[in-house]
This record gives structure tokens, sequence and C-alpha cells, in this order.
């Protein structure tokens, strides 16, 4: 028996406290008061009882289609109801339907007769179409287990009801619907039976509809539609624009589309397939996840505490984690101390910029924390101007391939020993030590160095860091450009006369655009088990090239052109590189130098150029400067055919292409863009931009990309992500306002070439922002077990804090829906 009260504006409200669980009250789509502040329950309006769940094997679909307006039926209800009856007779015979259209709203206070019905769909148009009784009917419906397709106008049914508000999910904004606009709809969820067969970016017309409250988050969101290709009237949504989502909703399954506002929209061909995917779920043909994009169905959580006063027992200046087959967590301190050790700035003195790179190990079996070793590194100056401070460090970790057998361990890090307090020049290296596996403990004894470079140390910033492995046991290594672009107004780093001892520090020509250094790039090499390494094929040089005279290509450079690579990743399945890395420092754009500064993220699909310090974006060039006065410019790069002609350059002159990258933004915004003259030059006035990725924005800014997700169906963990997060791109920043923390998907046809991302969705309530959450986002890993785990860097700067902290997110959701047990014709 389902018991019904009436509110006090005669509507229907939940008088049971037992419905009123946390998750529904975390989808805030109920504003209904606590439980205890219900007045005392007034008679039932039903005491319907339908079978759980409703229908059976013999599956039927309702479609009502009652209007509060008098008069026939409109054409789209026609067409509607035509569509869904030719859905039901076509297609595979065990997902076949038979279909009843009916206007007469008493259906749903007829217990026999509604609990036939495997699914109820809503054409209806707006107003007050369900009498109290008939709405508490609808719910029993739903409380039994039946499933629910609103479409379109669907959204305006019901006004008065905050069950059916939450039961469609959002209302439409006040005003009038738009005329018919063709528009592109983002098709997110790749797995639904909804969108899996739909075009990525769908273009079609339809009358498109605005929220008066974005349901993202509380819903799931299969589609969105892309306002910047129509437009969407007063009240727009912005970039996150829902249309089509679904939800697991008071015991049954709701799915809504705000699409399907015109007649003909029932013509198209994707159309129909869309509703026939939410048609083969809500009726319990098939499973499908409705809860992967809800937020409410992570835990984020805190692993690590704060250290012992004077001590890192337990974190580091965070700056890069790996985790193991068996789900340990290894994670580094660059070598910033807390505020009880001493900072050396004077290069007169031994210590200057002494540090420890620490290397600590969090094991989730014991859920305690080992520090398994620490290196004397050059990267503990503190703060201040770019000729005080230093980023160098211990800048990066990787386990072995074949860690459990091994117990290998890869260090990027920038040894204190090795430094030049006369020359201010530094030595990288990446070595291999040994771990002892049951003592997590590291022997710094076992060190073979694989690859080592000269770095000059006069001037701060941008050492990168990241390593990856592909799969073919490659390792990639990100090393940054540590020059200065404050000698160049924040464009581009081409400044080539400060420099110290003879050695430029303020010129990325000598480094990241010189095809004979290994600074500004991302290296690939194949480690062999005597400590050495080899050259993969495919690198963007061989290091013989004849060209130029000869003797002037490095062949471990994979791509160069990039400034500040901290974090990169591999995805193991496409063996694509995905990088992101640091702009420079202009704050705006300017017709005379070129772009403001740009964070930058790409997927890299081959050995290429990526620009920097000749173009940055989508190919968007700076203005060369040379001796004898760099004030003065000369004239545009020429991104397609680059030249180094600086005076600190040792490679070669003519260097590779530079390629587009999928992903920038600017503190105006994302993906800035610009009109271009005859010979391909941005106009760089701010007021002619455009903005090709809506969905950030910049200020302070550090791009820190992430992994590819990649989903395991054998795993048993109860931790993982769903299946829905498969292949998505996770792109941040170091910073959490407007800048990016989002799941991109990108078209593998287009991302080498610098495609932009087809789709984006928000992660800022999954991976939690704010003071007492993942604040400053420093690295973030899947591990084994498919939880992520992040890093969150603390609240100061070259140390740690109370903030800095291991996290893990998990996903709590559990798994598709109906349960197999309930599927209308058995298990799929």
């Amino acid at each position: 028996m389902h018991l019904r009260g009436l509110s006090a504006t005669g509507k229907r409200r939940r008088v049971r406290a037992a419905a009123l669980t946390a998750g529904f009250l975390t989808a805030g789509l109920l504003s209904a008061p606590a439980a205890g502040a219900f007045p005392a329950p007034e008679p039932p309006l039903t005491t319907m009882s339908i079978k759980s769940p409703p229908g059976s094997a013999d599956v039927r679909v309702l479609v009502f289609y009652g209007s509060a307006a008098a008069g026939e039926e409109s054409p789209v209800v026609n067409a509607g109801i035509a569509a869904i009856e030719r859905i039901g007779l076509t297609g595979p015979t065990d997902q076949r339907f038979t279909v009843t259209a009916t206007g007469d709203a008493s259906v749903f206070t007829n217990e026999k007769r509604l609990g036939r019905f495997n699914a109820v769909v809503f054409l209806t148009g707006g107003g007050d179409v369900l009498d109290p009784e008939q709405e508490a009917g609808l719910e029993a419906y739903m409380e039994a287990g039946g499933g629910f397709l609103g479409v379109h106008d669907a959204a305006r049914a019901e006004p008065y009801s905050d069950w059916f508000t939450g039961l469609i999910g959002a209302r439409p904004a006040a005003g009038a619907a738009p005329a018919v606009q063709r528009a592109t709809v983002e098709v997110g969820d790749r797995l639904h039976p909804a969108t899996k067969d739909l075009p990525v970016q769908w273009k079609r017309p339809d009358k498109w509809l605005n929220w008066a409250k974005n349901p993202s988050g509380e819903v799931h969101t299969v589609a969105r539609v892309r306002e910047s290709t129509y437009t969407p009237g007063a009240n727009a949504n912005g970039w996150d624009h829902p249309v089509s989502w679904c939800r697991d909703y008071d015991g049954g399954r709701s799915f809504y589309t705000g699409m399907g506002g015109t007649a003909s929209s029932y013509d198209e061909t994707d159309f129909r397939t869309h509703l026939r995917g939410a048609l083969l779920w809500t009726t319990r043909l098939v499973q499908a996840d409705c809860k992967a994009a809800i937020t409410g169905n992570y835990e984020a959580e805190r692993l690590t505490q704060p250290n012992q006063p004077g001590h890192n027992d337990q974190i580091g200046e965070p700056h890069g984690l790996v985790t193991a087959p068996d789900g340990r967590v290894f994670y580094i301190g660059r070598g910033g101390a807390d505020a009880s050790r001493p900072v050396v700035t004077d290069w007169n003195d031994p210590d200057i910029g002494k540090g420890t790179g620490e290397i600590h190990v969090y094991d989730p079996e014991t859920k305690k924390v080992t520090l398994a070793g620490a290196l004397t590194v050059f990267g503990n100056k503190g703060g201040g101007e770019e000729l005080v401070k230093v980023e160098e460090g211990l800048l990066g970790i990787e386990l072995d391939p074949d860690f459990e057998d091994n117990g290998w361990v890869y260090l990027h890090y920038t040894p204190h020993s090795e430094i030049n307090r006369d020359t201010h020049m530094a030595e990288r290296r990446v070595s291999r030590f040994t771990l002892d596996q049951a003592t997590n403990r590291l022997d710094l004894d076992s060190e073979k160095v694989l690859l080592h470079w000269p770095v000059q140390i006069h001037s701060c910033c941008h050492a990168g860091g990241g390593m990856a492995w592909d799969s073919k046991d490659n390792l990639y290594i990100a090393t940054g450009d540590n020059n200065s672009s404050g000698f160049s107004g924040g464009y581009s780093g081409n400044n080539p006369e400060p420099n110290f001892k003879g050695v430029s520090f303020a010129d990325a020509r000598r480094t990241a655009g010189n095809t004979n250094n290994l600074n500004g790039k991302i290296l690939r090499i194949h480690p062999e088990p005597d400590g050495t390494y080899t050259l993969p094929e495919g690198n963007l040089f061989t290091g013989e090239e004849t060209a130029e005279g000869g003797g002037k290509t490095r062949g471990e450079i994979y791509v160069m052109g990039v400034r500040n690579p901290s974090r990169i990743s591999v995805d193991k399945a496409t063996d694509t590189l995905y990088a992101g890395w640091v702009g420079p420092d202009a704050s705006s754009p300017s017709p005379t130098w070129g772009p403001a500064k740009y964070d930058t993220f790409a997927a890299i699909t081959e050995a290429g150029n990526r620009g920097w310090p000749y173009c940055m974006g989508n190919k968007q060039p700076y203005r060369d400067r040379n001796l004898p006065d760099p004030s003065q410019p000369l004239g545009w790069y020429d991104c397609d055919h680059p030249r180094n002609e600086s005076p600190n350059n040792d490679g070669l002159v003519n260097l590779p292409p530079v390629t587009g990258n999928n992903i920038w933004y600017s503190p105006q915004g994302g993906g800035p863009d610009f009109p271009r003259d005859e010979n391909g030059v941005p106009s760089y006035e701010q007021d002619e931009s455009t903005y090709l990725l809506p969905w950030l924005t910049g200020g302070s800014q550090a791009a820190m990309t992430g992994p590819v997700y990649r989903y395991d169906a054998a795993s048993d963990s109860t931790a993982k992500w769903p299946a829905y997060w498969d292949g998505k791109w996770f792109v941040g920043d170091f910073y959490d306002a407007g800048q990016p923390r989002n799941a991109v998907l990108m078209d593998p046809k287009t991302q080498g070439d610098g495609g932009l991302p087809v789709h984006s969705e928000s992660l800022k309530k999954i991976v939690p922002v704010g003071a007492d959450g993942i604040k400053n986002l420093m690295d973030w890993k899947f591990g084994p077990d498919g939880a992520l785990y992040v890093l969150d860097y603390g609240r100061g700067f070259f140390t740690s804090d109370a903030k800095s902290a291991l996290w893990r997110v998990t996903y709590t959701g559990g798994g598709p829906t109906p349960a197999a047990g309930q599927l209308a014709r058995g298990t799929q």
C-alpha cells in the first residue's frame, strides 16, 4: 500500500521519511522539508498496489499525450506516437514491444491496466495534466520499478509538483520556446543504448529549451547541445547545456530528452535511434548505467595526515605520483623544505639550494606511509624573483614495467652534488634505483644513471619532470624549458641578450626550439636491463642527420617545442601521448608581439614540434626579435616553416613544422582565436577574439594533464570508476577557480593534428575543489583498483604544509540497472 498526503497547495507530498534517502537529498531536486517538519499525513490518495516490477516479458509501452489545453492533438504528438509504434515493431525480435496511446489520464488510477506496462512515455504538452490521485498512481508505478520517458514539452507538465520535477530532472526557463534552429549535439555517453550509435557531434534542427536550473551532476547527462552553434536566447545555460539525461528515480528508471519539439524530428533515423535506446532501458529490455555522471556517487578521501612538526613523515613538497600493480602509491617531494628548515640562496655557500627529494609509499592494505628514500637535490631556494627561486629537484617518478619482479624505480632529478656554483649550471638525470619490496626502502647505492644532460640554474623556472611508459616499454621523459619570459614582456621567450657567463637564460630558442638540446622536450628512450638505453624508431630525429653539416640533432627527442610539461601520460591502449605545459606570463594578447600566455594540452600521436617559442595554441605565431636590439620586433614566425636564427642555437636552423594543439587557454578564456590576415597572422586584438573552448578560463594557470581512463571489466574492485569514463582524457590545472578540471572526449581522427575536443564535462564536484578539497592539483592517476589518486600540493609554495596530501576518489554508485534478475526477457 502506498500512503499519500496533500501539501498546503493541494499537490501531493511525500510523507514517508524512508523515501528521503541521502542520495536523493544530494540530488537537490526536491524542495520538501525534512521528515520531522512534515504536517500530519492526510488521508491517502491511492491504495494502488502495482507488482514490482510492472510489465512483463510481453513488453508494452504506454504513450500518454493528455493535455491541459483543449483542442486536437498536435502534429508533434501524432508524429511521436507513430515513431514509437514503428520503433516497437522494428529491430531485433527480442527488443520489440507493443504500444498503447491514450490521452485519458484515468489510466494512472487503474492498477491492473497501468501495471501491464513496462514503461510510460509522456508526449504531453505543458500544464497540470494529472489530478493528485493520478499523479499518486504514477508515483506508485515508479516505486514499483516502472520506466518513464519524457519528451520535450513533458518538462512543462505538472508544474506544481516537486516529485514530477524530480522525475523529469529540470524545468524549462521562463519564456516562449524559441524557433526551430539547427545545432550541434555533443553525445558524451558512448555506452548508453540511447546514444552509443549516434554521431559524437550530432547536427540536427529542433526547438532547444533552456533550463531554469542546470541538472548536470544531479542527473546522468548523456548529451549536451553546443550553444555556440545556435542562438539560445535569454536564460541560456552556457557551455554545459544538457539536452538528454537519465537516472534511477524513486525505485524506477527515468529518461528525458529535450529534443523532439518538431514533428519532423520523428522522421530522423538518429532521433528514432535515440528514442529506441531510451525505451530499451526504461522497459527493462537492456541494462544501462545512469549513475556515472551523478556527482553524489563519488567519494573523495584524504589518505595521508599532516606531517609531524619538523618531519616529512607523510609527504614532502608534492610533485608526482605513480601506482604499483599491487595498489601501493609512490609519490615524491620535489625538495622544498618545511618552515623549520634553512633555505640557502647565497651562491657562495656550498649548500646553495640544497634540498631533500623524498619518495613516500602509501600501502592501501595497512593504510600506512613509509619514507622509502631521500635524495640530496638542488631544489630548495624558497620563493622570490626568478633569479632567486628554483623549481629543480626531484621531478618525476616511474616504476619499471616489470616492477613486481625487479623492484626498479626510475627517478628524474637534479643532484646537488653536480651543480657548478661558478657557472650556475647543473646536471639533470634519469636514474634507476632498486626498491626492497619487503621494507619499501630504496637502495640508494643501486643507482644506475640512464641519461643526463646540462641545465642552467641561474634563472628559474619550468623544469618539467613527468615520465610515462608506452605499451612497448619505451620511457617518455618530459624536460622543461627553464628560461625566463620576463625579459620579453611575458611573450615569446626569445630574448637572446640576457646571459650568465655566456649561457642565455631568456632565449628558449637555445633550449626548447633547439634540435640539439634536451631541454623543453619530451624524450623517448628504451631502457635496457644493464642500465643503458636504446632509441626506438619513430623519434623526431635519429641523431645522425647530416643536414646543415650534421651533428645538430639529438635522437632522444620525440617532441620539441614544449615549455613546462610537468605532467604527461600515455594511453597504452593506443600509445597516444598526452601532455600539458605552462605558458609564459603575458596577461593579454599584443598586436605587436603575439598571443597572451597560453597553457596547453595536446594529444600527441607521432613525433613533432609543438611550437614554443615560435607559435602557440592553434599555430598562432609570435614576433621574432634578435640582436642588436631585442626590444625591436622583427617579422612574424612562420609556423609551417619555422627557423631558429638565434645566436644561441647550436642545432638546425630549419625546424620541423609546428603541429597545432588541442586545448589552450588564456586569462580571457579557453581556445582564444583571432581573425587572420592574408599571411595567416592573427590580429591579436582583444575585442576581435573568439573562444573556441568556452568550458574553461584561466587567470593564474598551471596545466596539469591527467590520464585517459580505461575501464577494467575483469576487476572486482568496488571502488573503480564506471565504464562511462572509458576513453575520456582528464585535463586539469593546479588552480581550481575557472581553470579546467574536466574529462574530455577527443576525435581519434583529428586529435593528432590539433583537433578540438568534441565534448567536455566538469569534474569539479567529483574531484572536489575549494579550501577543504583538492585545491591545488599537482598530479592525478588511476590505480589498478580503478580509483583516482590525486596529489594536493598544499596552500604554500616551495614547501609542504598541512593541506599537502594524497587523496583517493572512488565511485560508490553501484552497477547498471535494472538488476539482471529484473530484465523483462532474462539476462543480456
